[in-house]
Order: structure tokens, then C-alpha cells, then sequence
């Protein structure tokens, strides 16, 4: 019998499945992922998280395997090429504000020794357990302003939600999922 998965998994797409089964959720400490994904979020704003999804290994290979180091020195050449590659998706202010997202999240790392230490700071390190009902939160609230204040950009408070619902700070696989358990 199959496992029950969140009504929001598309199971006829291999990548949601393996998505939502082995990262969604499940609580990330390396800054190397944590950056990967809130690129990732980014983009997603006014889109699907499907067609990031899909186009994930196109943003691997165009965005250097998502070396925020490599990613903060991109120049007007670089921008162009990445106007230029049908992979990505192709929004020359969300390129910018990758960009510059870059040199923001060095700067947080170098305050507080990672990003990690600085994100999961926010919850004392622990894990907040979720119902899958929502969009956005106090924390997502919180986070957002201190983002954007320190000079991220597209990191509004419901793309921030759906960072920490990734990167596993909050649990919000629906309460039938069979995978609740399994990202605490």
C-alpha cells in the first residue's frame, strides 16, 4: 500500500515525490543546502514550487551548484548569460537579488559564524511542529523584516515560510502524511 504523502505532492512527478519524501521537512544544518534552497525560494515567488522543482538541475549547473561565494561575484556578463538560458527562469531582478542575496547571507555568516547558527537562532534550534494550514507565521514575519533589513530582497514573509517548511525549521506535513514522524 502506498504511503500517504501531503494533498499537495504531485504523484505523478518522480522529483515532488522524492522531494517531499527525503528533503521537505526534514530539519538542514549545512549552509551550503540552506543557501541552495532559499535561491530556490526565491524564484519561486508568483510561480509553482513544481516548475522550480523541474527546473532544479538547470539552476544547479547555471548558478554555479549554488556557490553563494562564485554567485556573489557575478558580473553584468553573467546576468546576461543567464537572461539568455530558457533553464531558468528568466527574471533579471530575481537573478539580481540572487546576487546580492549572496554577499547578504556571507555577511550573516561571517556575524554569526554560519547561517545555520543564525536561522535555527530564531527557534532556539528546535524544530516547530506545523498542521500545513498555513502561509505565513510570526516567525516567517520576523525573519522576513530582519532579512530584508540586513538588504535581502525576495524574501517576503510567505516565501519565508515555505524556506523554513523546506529547510525543516518548521514540520508542516499535513497530519495524515506518513512522513510527519519521519522529519522530526
Amino acid at each position: 500500500m502506498e504511503k500517504r504523502r501531503c494533498k499537495w505532492c504531485n504523484l505523478n512527478n518522480p522529483k515532488y515525490i522524492e522531494y517531499h519524501d527525503f528533503e521537505w521537512g526534514i530539519p538542514s544544518h549545512d549552509d551550503k543546502y540552506l543557501f541552495e534552497l532559499l535561491l530556490l525560494e526565491s524564484f519561486q515567488a508568483g510561480l509553482s514550487w513544481e516548475c522550480i522543482l523541474n527546473k532544479r538541475d538547470n539552476f544547479r549547473i547555471s548558478f554555479d551548484n549554488f556557490n553563494y561565494e562564485i554567485i556573489a561575484k557575478y558580473d553584468a556578463n553573467k546576468i546576461e548569460e543567464l537572461m539568455k538560458n530558457s533553464g531558468i527562469i528568466r527574471n533579471r531582478r530575481k537573478i539580481e537579488a540572487t546576487i546580492n542575496n549572496a554577499k547578504v547571507f556571507m555577511t550573516i555568516q561571517k556575524e554569526f559564524n554560519s547561517f545555520n547558527k543564525y536561522i535555527w537562532g530564531f527557534t532556539n534550534n528546535k524544530q516547530i511542529i506545523g498542521d500545513g494550514t498555513n502561509a505565513t507565521s510570526n516567525l516567517s514575519d520576523k525573519i522576513s523584516h530582519d532579512l530584508i533589513k540586513r538588504g535581502m530582497k525576495f524574501v517576503g514573509s510567505t516565501i519565508i515560510y515555505s524556506y523554513l517548511q523546506a529547510i525543516g525549521i518548521i514540520n508542516d506535513h499535513e497530519v495524515d502524511c506518513a512522513f510527519k514522524k519521519d522529519c522530526i
